[in-house]
């Protein structure tokens, strides 16, 4: 686990536990767990219930168990199980050995349904979905009893035997709790905890085919683990009386954990169901789970975010019992303030545009000093190559300036990064197109890494590469995932709302020589551009650069664009 708390000591949860703890409830033992289902990647949601459940066990010296709810084989798969574990540890958390699958508890889960057939708690019905749907009524009528709700217990064992034999069709029989069809909480409404369902499991095989519904198995796997917290998100508030009464059934279960509700997190410009996040996938409408535009986890992981990025954001936003909208800049900000501290900088051109310095010798290349990192002394320096011709931004130069242009211009002399002060003198203009193509300057070798011993003032200094040791990269430009900050408060399909500049590939651009054989996962500062990481689709050719963020929130002016 994390050496270090990823959640505030205040919060109304760890309140409740210091209460708990006060009158000696469980002994003193503070047990979590982070239960997800492997039917999809976990995203940015998920991390702050991760950040949360093992940081309160680490803040009260207990533990915290990663157990799969694996309960419907026919949407989990094996990569799904190695993509959660995976980004738990990415984030910087360990279980140990406490790793345990809902699918560990089948046999027991089975009995403890058996039991509460025997004290009359549960029937087999044969109402279809549609019908049990219908017979559970609306939140404003009560339901009415199932025709089969009278069983006999001796028939309801009987059946629910054959039903475990595979004696009947998927979706002919259930098993429901019989608790009260005219609670005012819809979920006490004799709801089903066993479905029939012929679906390979990816870790019993075909040895069932008959599976536990989730809130059934949830409560009695927290139970079994000792769980004494069990913490989740705020829509299972209403689940909690359903929780309670099982459990309390049930006389042979180790424990009854108390479930503590907060509010989720919910993320502008993007969305956060599975279910959607699968279609985007299924559809190619991304690359893949790992897109850099996907929230994520393994989405975020490509893109360049840091674990500590993101348990500082899930810090940041803190835990409530009220639903909001998190702005994704918030997020960015905790991003570029991690990479602020630990990413080197470098120099990259990402729209060339080729420079000669006419006076500058033919032959000659000057190794100048460049600063690592302001930000960590201890980075050093390293030595970049100057030459005759180099690149600079498309950005950085105007034929026409207006008056307040400190780039470079016709007759503008400018500050070269860590080189020279240089002169534009002329440009060179494709025939047809009319397009510059190329800018001649000349420089002051008396400026060398862009001191002014004479002392004027120059305010423009622009990033530069050398062509004769220059590195092609791919470098991909991402940005936000939705035009609309919250796509739950519009009407129509969500995937109208996808940002059609969501990404912008750009080839051939124009990298300083240290790159040159980077490292997959390297994260990097291009200085004036951004903050960059080294994509593994470098490992087939030509590195390729994914943006993280660039140095500023861009994204309010490219907003205003798109609505136009």
């Amino acid at each position: 686990m994390s050496s270090e708390s990823t959640a505030s000591p205040s919060n109304f949860i760890h309140a409740m536990i210091e209460e708990d703890l006060k009158n000696n409830k469980n002994n003193g033992k503070v047990n979590t767990r982070f239960p997800p289902e492997p039917n999809g990647y976990l995203h940015i949601g998920h991390a702050k219930s991760i950040c949360l459940n093992f940081g309160t066990a680490l803040n009260f010296n207990g533990a915290c168990n990663l157990r799969l709810d694996d309960t419907n084989p026919s949407k989990e798969e094996i990569e799904y199980v190695d993509s959660i574990k995976a980004d738990v540890k990415w984030l910087g958390f360990d279980w140990g050995k406490r790793e345990y699958y809902a699918s560990d508890y089948f046999e027991q889960l089975y009995g403890y349904a058996v039991e509460l057939i025997k004290k009359g708690k549960a029937y087999v019905c044969d109402l279809n979905a549609e019908e049990i749907k219908e017979y559970r009524g609306k939140l404003t009528e009560t339901g009415k009893d199932s025709l089969y709700r009278s069983r006999p217990t001796e028939e309801n064992l009987d059946l629910f035997v054959r039903m475990r034999a595979g004696e009947f069709p998927d979706g002919s029989r259930t098993l429901r709790a019989k608790i009260d069809m005219s609670s005012p909480n819809i979920h006490m409404r004799d709801p089903v905890i066993y479905r029939i369902l012929r679906s390979t499991h990816h870790r019993t095989g075909d040895n069932w085919c008959i599976y536990p519904m989730y809130d059934f198995a949830h409560c009695i796997s927290d139970a079994i683990e000792g769980i004494t917290h069990s913490i989740c998100t705020l829509e299972f508030e209403i689940h909690r009386p359903l929780y309670d009464w099982i459990l309390d059934q049930l006389s042979s279960v180790p424990c009854h954990p108390r479930q503590i509700e907060f509010a989720r997190l919910n993320l502008s410009y993007t969305v956060m169901s599975k279910r959607k996040l699968l279609q985007l996938v299924q559809e190619q409408l991304v690359s893949g789970w790992d897109d850099p535009r996907m929230p994520t986890i393994a989405g975020m992981r490509r893109r360049g975010y840091t674990p500590e990025s993101i348990r500082n954001f899930c810090e940041t936003i803190g835990v409530t019992k009220y639903n909001s909208l998190t702005d994704m800049a918030l997020l960015e900000h905790c991003v570029r303030d991690d990479l602020n501290k630990k990413a080197p900088r470098v120099l990259g051109v990402l729209r060339p545009l080729k420079v000669v310095i006419d006076n500058y010798p033919e032959s000659q290349v000057d190794e100048l000093d460049a600063v690592n990192n302001p930000e960590d002394p201890s980075a050093g320096t390293r030595k970049i190559p100057f030459s005759k011709i180099i690149y600079i931004e498309q950005d950085d130069f105007k034929e026409n300036p207006p008056k307040d242009y400190f780039r470079l211009a016709p007759g503008k002399e400018v500050r070269l990064r860590y080189a020279y002060l240089a002169t534009c003198t002329g440009v060179v203009k494709d025939p047809i197109s009319g397009q510059i193509v190329e800018i001649h300057c000349n420089y002051d070798p008396a400026t060398r890494g862009g001191n002014t011993p004479d002392g004027r003032k120059v305010k423009g200094t622009i990033h530069w590469v050398s062509a004769k040791h220059a590195v092609d990269a791919e470098i991909r430009l991402y940005e936000r995932l939705l035009t609309t900050a919250d796509v739950a408060a519009e009407e129509g399909d969500f995937k109208s709302f996808l940002n059609p500049n969501s990404l912008e590939i750009l080839k051939n651009c124009k990298l300083e020589r240290s790159l040159a054989g980077t490292k997959p996962g390297s994260l990097f500062q291009f200085e004036r551009q951004g903050y960059f990481s080294c994509d593994p689709d470098s490992e087939s050719g030509a590195p390729v650069f994914n943006r993280i963020v660039p140095l500023k929130d861009s994204w309010a002016k490219m907003e205003k664009g798109l609505k136009k």
